[in-house]
């Protein structure tokens, strides 16, 4: 079998990944990404790496079922068992909440230091990311976003080196706020959605946190284009 098929999510997570490459890709699942990213020659190695046991037996079964060259699996948190010597360029995350690629990240600091890319979808939290690697050596050189099974997910591409960002950059996304699109404005029809949720939810006492949530969502309309 030589032909693989990628979701809407990994095929983008896919277009941002550098030629010849050294992945690690953390929380591989079944290592599509991984094997993608073989059979179309994009990089040199890649490390599949899960902590789940399970996960890794589907990925090394997918692996020769599409005869797919230079993966390896790894039964790993995070990059316990990625060494300096592995020479990893490029690191990918998917499906990750916030919190838990900032873990691994704090973690892994000492082996980041050959890590030029980072490529990070977290289904949670992206300012909350945007704000630690841009605090940390990266500067966002990509952002995408994406529409699968009536979610809409934002893949961010990060390199090593520094620029400055303002509240808003970090909050929308640099690159997002340049490419306005249609997504961009579903995403921020989502938002004020959520927020007047929460306000018909609110108790008649919480006018301040009433008041902050019009105020927010008011702000959030101006970033809107129109179509």
């Amino acid at each position: 079998m030589t032909n693989i098929k990628l979701s809407k999510r990994l095929s983008v997570i896919a277009s941002l990944v550098p030629e010849n490459a050294v992945i690690a890709d953390i929380g591989c699942d079944h290592a599509l990404l991984d094997i993608y990213l073989s059979k179309k020659k994009i990089i040199k190695k890649s490390f599949a790496i899960d902590i789940t046991k399970g996960a890794l037996n589907q990925a090394d079964k997918n692996i020769k079922l599409y005869n797919a060259k230079n993966i390896e699996t790894r039964l790993s948190d995070g990059f316990e068992k990625i060494d300096i010597k592995d020479n990893v360029d490029t690191v990918i995350m998917s499906g990750l909440g916030d919190a838990k690629i900032i873990n691994i990240l704090k973690e892994a600091e000492e082996k980041l230091n050959k890590v030029n890319n980072i490529i990070i979808q977290s289904n949670v939290g992206v300012s909350n990311i945007r704000v630690y690697l841009t605090c940390n050596g990266y500067y966002i050189d990509n952002e995408k976003l994406v529409k699968e099974n009536n979610i809409i997910y934002t893949v961010i591409s990060f390199k090593k080196g520094y620029k400055r960002y303002t509240k808003k950059e970090i909050e929308f996304g640099p690159v997002l706020l340049r490419n306005k699109d249609e997504l961009f404005n579903e995403l921020i029809i989502n938002r004020i959605n959520k927020n007047n949720y929460i306000i018909n939810k609110l108790p008649k006492n919480k006018l301040i946190k009433k008041m902050f949530l019009k105020i927010n969502n008011h702000k959030l309309k101006k970033e809107m284009i129109q179509m």
